[in-house]
C-alpha cells in the first residue's frame, strides 16, 4: 500500500479545523499530520512537518493567507489547495490564483452541515489532484506595471474579428492564462473562449479583477454573446459551451449543461463554425479531453498549439493530445503568445 498523503489544514477557526480533519481523514489515502491557526504558525508547521499538500484560509489574524502564498512559494514550496469563504472578492481569488494555488475551493458555509457533507468528495479530490502537481512548473505572473487604462489606446480603431482562439485547460490552468493575456496583443483580429476549471462561484469576481489587468477585454461566457474581437470570455468547465451561428448568421456562445469532454466541445463546434481560422491551444490539466477537438481543427485546416509537457503543472491533456498525434506546434509557456499571434496572418 502506497504510503498516505500527508496534509497540513491551516484555518483560524478551530471549528473549521476539526471539520476539515474529520473530512480528509474518512478517506484511508490521506493523513492530516497537523493543523496550523494563522499563517505564520503554518509556515512553522510546514518547516517542521513537511506536508505534501496544504489546505489554506485567506482570512486570519497575524500573517493571512495571501501573505502566507507568497512566503510558502519562496521559502517553502508545497502545493497549496486555498479553502476559502472569499471566493466573492475578486481581488482575492485573482492573487491567489496568480500566485500559483493549485486551486481555489469555496468553503462551505455553516461549517458541518449539509453543505460540508456536498463539498466532503470536492475537497477530498482537490487534495489527491494537489498532491501529484509538478511543483518545479508552478510560477507566479508578474503582473505590467501601470494600469490597463494606460493600455487602452492599442485598441482604438476597428479591428475585424476574423479568427477565434480557443483555449482548454483544467487545475492550475489559470495562471498560465492571466499569463498569457498580458501577452498576448488585443488587437489581433480574434476573438478568444476559454474553458478552464474553476468553481462558477468564483469565475464572476476573478474576470471582474482580471479585466484590471490586461489589455484584452475579460468577460464571464454567457449564452447568446455575440463573440466580438479583442474580448476573451472565460467559462468554466462545469458548463459545455460550443459556438454557433445565431438566427444573424453572427457568431455566438452556446451554454449548455454539463458533458464529460467539455473542451471537445469547445474545439469542435469552434472548427465548424471558424473552420480554417480556427486556432486551438490547449494547456496544463488532467484527462484526455481536447485531443479529438484538436484533430477537428486540424482537419478544417486550423492551427493546434499545446503547451510542452515537461512544462505543465499537470501533463495529461497536452501529452495525450501529443501522443494522438493532433497538435501542430509545442511550445514552452513563454512561447505560446508567439506561437498565437504567429497562427494569424
Amino acid at each position: 500500500m502506497d504510503d498516505p498523503i500527508k496534509v497540513l489544514i491551516v484555518d483560524d477557526a478551530l471549528f473549521m479545523r476539526k471539520a476539515i480533519s474529520e473530512i480528509l481523514q474518512s478517506d484511508k489515502s490521506l493523513e492530516v499530520v497537523g493543523t496550523a491557526r494563522d499563517g505564520l504558525d503554518g509556515l512553522e508547521k510546514i518547516r517542521e512537518l513537511q506536508p505534501h499538500v496544504v489546505t489554506l484560509d485567506i482570512d486570519m489574524p497575524r500573517m493571512d493567507g495571501l501573505a502566507a502564498i507568497r512566503h510558502i512559494m519562496i521559502e517553502s514550496p508545497v502545493p497549496v489547495v486555498v479553502l476559502s469563504s472569499l471566493f466573492s472578492d475578486g481581488a482575492v481569488t485573482f492573487e491567489a490564483l496568480r500566485l500559483g494555488v493549485v486551486d481555489f475551493v469555496p468553503k462551505p458555509s455553516g461549517g458541518i452541515s449539509e453543505d460540508m457533507d456536498k463539498s466532503r468528495r470536492e475537497i477530498i479530490d482537490r487534495v489527491k489532484i494537489a498532491s501529484g502537481v509538478n511543483f518545479e512548473n508552478i510560477r507566479r505572473v508578474r503582473m505590467q506595471n501601470g494600469d490597463r487604462n494606460e493600455n487602452l489606446s492599442v485598441q482604438y480603431g476597428f479591428h475585424p474579428l476574423e479568427y477565434l482562439i480557443t483555449l482548454g485547460t483544467s487545475l492550475s490552468g489559470p495562471n498560465t492564462v492571466i499569463r498569457l493575456l498580458t501577452r498576448l496583443s488585443p488587437t489581433l483580429p480574434a476573438a478568444m473562449v476559454v474553458v478552464q476549471e474553476i468553481a462558477p462561484q468564483i469565475l464572476p469576481a476573478f474576470v471582474r479583477k482580471f479585466n484590471q489587468h490586461v489589455p484584452w477585454n475579460i468577460a464571464v461566457a454567457q449564452d447568446g454573446l455575440v463573440l466580438e474581437q479583442g474580448v476573451c470570455y472565460i467559462c468554466s468547465n462545469t458548463q459545455a459551451v460550443r459556438i454557433d451561428r445565431n438566427e444573424n448568421d453572427q457568431p455566438c456562445i452556446c451554454l449548455s449543461e454539463p458533458v464529460a469532454q467539455p473542451l471537445n466541445e469547445l474545439f469542435i463546434s469552434a472548427a465548424e463554425v471558424f473552420r480554417q481560422n480556427t486556432i486551438g491551444v490547449l494547456l496544463t490539466g488532467i484527462g484526455d479531453d481536447g485531443a479529438d477537438g484538436f484533430a477537428r481543427i486540424r482537419g478544417c485546416k486550423g492551427n493546434t498549439i499545446a503547451q510542452d509537457s515537461r512544462c505543465c503543472v499537470y501533463p495529461n491533456l497536452t501529452h495525450n493530445a501529443i501522443e494522438k498525434g493532433t497538435v501542430n506546434t509545442i511550445v514552452d509557456e513563454t512561447q505560446l503568445p508567439y506561437a498565437i499571434a504567429a497562427s494569424i496572418p
